[in-house]
This record gives C-alpha cells, structure tokens and sequence, in this order.
C-alpha cells in the first residue's frame, strides 16, 4: 500500500490560504445559462469585522495574582481570557459593546452567579429602544442565553446569547456575550470575587 504524503496544515498555512481566498473576487452563476459573472464586492471587508484576536496571553502583566481566577476582556480583540487560580488558561470569542460611549473599561468583579437570568432592558436602552419589552423571563427568547455573570458594575454582565451571530462582533450594549456552551462552562469555572479586567 502506498503512502499518501501528508501536508500538515498549521494556523499560519490556514489563514494565509483563508486571507487568499477571502481576497479573491466572488463569482456567481446563472442558473439559466450556466455562464459566470463577477460581483464587485470585497469580501475580506466584511469577513474582517467579525474575527476575533485569538492569541493566548500571559497574565502577568494584568493581574498581580490569580487568586479566585482571572477574566480578562480585551473589548479590540473581541476575546476573553480565563484563567483559573492554578494557571489553566481558556480563551473564548467575544461580543463586545456596539459603541465606545457603550464601553466601559476597568477593573471589577464578579458578584453574582445567575444560572437562568431574566432580562429587563436598562432605562438607557428604553429611550433608544422604546419598542423593547419591559421583561424577558429565562428561556430560549432570553438575551442574556443560559447564564450570566454578574459584574460590581451596575447593568454589566458577561452571559450568553441565543444569537450566535453577535460573537465576535461589536454588538451589545454595554455587556460581554459569549456562545452558551462557552458561559455555561466559565459559569462552571468562575467564582463570586473572580477578578475581571476590561481593556
């Protein structure tokens, strides 16, 4: 039997291949003559604001200690990075906030635990939004997903989201969302008085 070469694919050989094909014009068929026809659109503009900086750090230069665990978020990048007391490290995709002014940066906490939260939009939400329900109760309908975690600062949370769209996208509020099972497993990990660092 003879051995089919291998070519391992590595991250860099990955998005150089992705970057090319993003990059490349998209073309469309029609259906009735089968002839081919160019789109003037640049994909790589759209793909682009919905990517994630998914690197790993170190939490030295953030934390002084990993005492009760370490959430950093870093709003640019669209990524959080959790890191329990005994140095085990997960990186998560982010929604981060819509605006700067939405944005709040810093260092908090988290102060509650909330395994199936309901949902009241802010009084600033109301004005922008005044279309929007007073009251959303836990469920599928939830924008706050299947958990959420409470910061020391008022209206913020880091939660899920049932709209798998907003990750990696600026699209909340003022919150951090993450995909279900990605909250479901920091709630799991995270403790009350884990320390967290927006930048």
């Amino acid at each position: 039997m003879a051995n089919t070469p291998r070519f391992p694919v590595n991250r860099r050989r990955f998005l150089a291949g992705s970057a090319a094909l993003i990059a490349t014009p998209a073309v469309a068929q029609d259906v009735n003559d089968g002839s081919t026809v160019e789109i003037e659109r640049d994909l790589s503009q759209i793909v682009r604001r919905n990517i994630s900086s998914f690197r790993t750090l170190d939490w030295q230069p953030y934390f002084s200690n990993l005492s009760n665990g370490a959430i950093l978020v870093d709003i640019d990048s669209r990524a959080l990075h959790y890191w329990e007391e005994n140095g085990n490290y997960r990186l998560y995709p982010s929604s981060v906030p819509l605006t700067e002014d939405l944005t709040r940066r810093g260092r908090t906490s988290v102060v509650l635990k909330d395994p199936e939260p309901d949902w009241r939009p802010t009084p600033s939400m109301k004005i922008r939004n005044p279309e929007w329900p007073d009251y959303v109760p836990p469920g599928p309908d939830n924008p706050l997903g299947t958990r959420a975690l409470h910061l020391s600062w008022t209206y913020y949370r880091i939660h899920g989201t049932h709209d798998t769209r907003k990750i990696g996208r600026r699209s909340s509020n003022g919150c951090i969302g993450l995909y279900n099972e990605h909250i479901e497993e920091l709630y799991e990990l995270a403790k009350v008085g884990t320390q967290v660092l927006l930048i």
